[in-house]
């Protein structure tokens, strides 16, 4: 029966054999089925450390050079953890601007996945039919929109005007609506005329809001008409196209990924208030992608500051209202007025103001100010009195 000896055994042996028995190299060597280089070295480790040097060392290498270091792989983590939706390329650029080397983007993307940070989900897929535009300077066109998602303590859910300047990514506007009706769009469009000046054109979806091109009457919205008096060239997307004003869906989506998802606001001012904390940021200090890497403000302000804007026109709503197709009349406590004879009901919310009613030989149409609130079908043929309606609100 053969007693098993271990590895550092067998070495001393070797060893032995040479500088004891006088054994050549070359013999032991082959006695041992290892290399003359290994052997001298089993020597030089006994000579050096006795028989501690012939015990197996780790072939772990003492220095990597391209091994991430601890400051780096810290920075690259709390980057992650401040900013969910930041990738590798974001994590990159900012390890850079603050002063930084970045390490490869694999390497950044292995660090997140050894630490838990990335969560596998499905990939959107790019079709290959889709084509990428971009208008070649800033004010040229902006697109516009509306997304909802904003809740409120008291059961509200609030939307948001949103406006992107298409060369730039830059947002032009962002304002919190307790509902998307065209007196608080024309408003806060209003708002961002006066802030940012008059682009040349305005993209938007066929929404009720934006548009009545395509309603069963012929009349103009509010929307309609700030665009014409402003010399804004009104553009509407094909039915069922979100990808034509993909750049204003693609600011949502990081609208509700990094804004609005978990969040309950104590109030729409307090929404307000927060969003545009989170625009400025946007604006000015997050880095873009298809900017490489430049913010939307750098492109933004890159336009020729010393051409003067045109005035801002903002039209007044009542002063193309006094033609004889208009009529006013004061809503009653019941929400109803009345035309020739004909009661219909506009809301009891609107009860003690003063809506302009349009009137043609088919149809009805209430406006309250710039919004449409009604078109119904004209049931009388009588004459339409023109009698002096007076507002009871706040009596």
């Amino acid at each position: 029966m053969f007693k098993e000896i271990s590895k550092m055994e067998q070495r001393y042996d070797a060893v032995l054999m040479v500088i004891r028995d006088g054994f050549r190299i070359s013999e032991v060597a082959l006695k041992f089925k290892v290399s003359r280089q290994t052997l001298y070295k089993w020597m030089a480790d006994y000579e050096a450390e006795g028989l501690e040097g012939l015990r197996d060392r780790s072939h772990r290498p003492r220095h990597v050079p391209h091994q991430l270091d601890g400051e780096r792989e810290a920075a690259i983590i709390r980057l992650r953890l401040a900013h969910p939706y930041w990738g590798p390329v974001t994590i990159a650029h900012q390890m850079t601007r603050e002063g930084l080397s970045p390490p490869s983007l694999m390497t950044i993307h292995r660090v997140l996945a050894r630490k838990g940070l990335i969560v596998a989900s499905a990939q959107r897929k790019k079709l290959p039919t889709y084509k990428r535009w971009e208008r070649s300077r800033p004010m040229e066109l902006w697109q516009m929109d509306v997304v909802g998602g904003v809740l409120t303590e008291a059961g509200v859910e609030a939307k948001i005007l949103t406006g992107i300047d298409d060369h730039s990514r830059f947002i032009v506007c962002s304002g919190v609506m307790a509902r998307a009706t065209l007196r608080p769009v024309c408003a806060h469009l209003l708002s961002a005329l006066e802030r940012h000046g008059v682009p040349d054109e305005i993209l938007t979806d066929n929404g009720k809001v934006f548009t009545n091109r395509f309603g069963k009457t012929d009349s103009e919205t509010m929307f309609d008409r700030i665009c014409r008096e402003n010399g804004i060239t009104h553009r509407l997307t094909a039915p069922r196209s979100p990808t034509t004003t993909g750049k204003i869906e693609r600011f949502h989506r990081t609208l509700r990924q990094e804004f609005l998802t978990g969040r309950v606001f104590k109030s729409l001012a307090v929404a307000q208030r927060d969003l545009d904390d989170f625009v400025a940021t946007y604006n000015a200090q997050r880095p873009h992608q298809a900017l490489g890497m430049s913010t939307p403000a750098s492109r933004f302000y890159q336009r020729d500051q010393t051409v003067t804007a045109p005035a801002l026109v903002v039209p007044d709503v009542r002063s193309s209202r006094g033609g004889d197709e208009w009529v006013a009349r004061t809503v009653n406590v019941n929400g109803v007025v009345t035309v020739s004879g004909q009661a219909f009901s506009v809301g009891k919310n609107r009860s003690g103001r003063v809506v302009d009613i349009k009137v043609s030989d088919r149809t009805l149409e209430v406006w309250d100010e710039s919004e449409l609130v009604k078109a119904v079908k004209r049931l009388t043929s009588g004459e339409v009195r023109k009698k002096k309606a007076e507002s009871r609100e706040g009596r």
